[in-house]
């Protein structure tokens, strides 16, 4: 006896439904968020159309059908109701749609970074205010700091010094930044974190006009 074949239906990038595919031939079908078209298996469903109006409820057969009509697709949008409820939409620009939402959203998101300055208890002054200026810099383009004094050898019995200079980093970042955790010893590493202070927005200047009207005013009063 020949082997029973199963049929699929499948959908093109813009939701369009495919027939049957011939025997023989292997198709991958991806894990979708809904179920929609012949997955959808209950014997009665809501159905509202592409533009929102309540159809009623009918069999699904007959929801197919009407969806398979406009050329569209049936997606169910509420498995939990009874019955559940479908809508015709072309399932293909929906989810286009919806990724490209994401991905919008995700272009708008500001990510935190955390940025490392890796200081010596030695350093000089001119590496000291340059290590300063890049960290002001990371902070001000809303990235958090961390800021590390590495001991070597002997200067472990001198990790006072190391404290001093992240305590005098810390505030020449005041203007910038809040400390978020006080200088650390761990290991042979001194370190300290500091995060962006919210930016206060800058207080709009009030128009040249706007003033001249109010000290008119004030001349006609006296």
């Amino acid at each position: 006896m020949p082997p029973a074949f199963a049929f699929c239906v499948v959908h093109d990038e813009l939701g369009g439904p495919h027939r049957a595919q011939p025997p023989g031939e292997v198709l991958a079908i991806s894990k979708l968020a809904h179920q929609i078209n012949e997955d959808i298996r209950d014997k009665e469903v809501r159905l509202i159309d592409e533009g929102g109006e309540q159809l009623g409820i009918m069999s699904c057969q007959d929801a197919l059908n009407t969806a398979y009509d406009k050329d569209l697709d049936l997606v169910k949008i509420s498995p939990a109701a009874k019955p559940p409820v479908c809508k015709i939409m072309d399932y293909g620009k929906y989810k286009f749609e919806q990724s490209k939402r994401e991905k919008e959203a995700k272009r708008n998101q500001h990510v935190v970074e955390i940025k490392e300055i890796r200081m010596s208890p030695v350093i000089d002054t001119n590496d000291f205010n340059c290590k300063l200026k890049s960290g002001q810099k990371f902070l001000k383009e809303g990235n958090r700091l961390k800021v590390t004094i590495r001991f070597r050898g002997r200067q472990m019995a001198h990790t006072e010094i190391g404290a001093g200079i992240l305590e005098r980093f810390a505030a020449a970042c005041t203007e910038v930044a809040v400390l978020d955790k006080n200088p650390k010893l761990e290991g042979r590493n001194m370190s300290m974190f500091l995060s962006p202070k919210a930016m206060k927005p800058e207080k709009a200047e009030r128009p040249e006009s706007a003033e001249a009207m109010e000290m008119e005013e004030e001349s006609t009063e006296e």
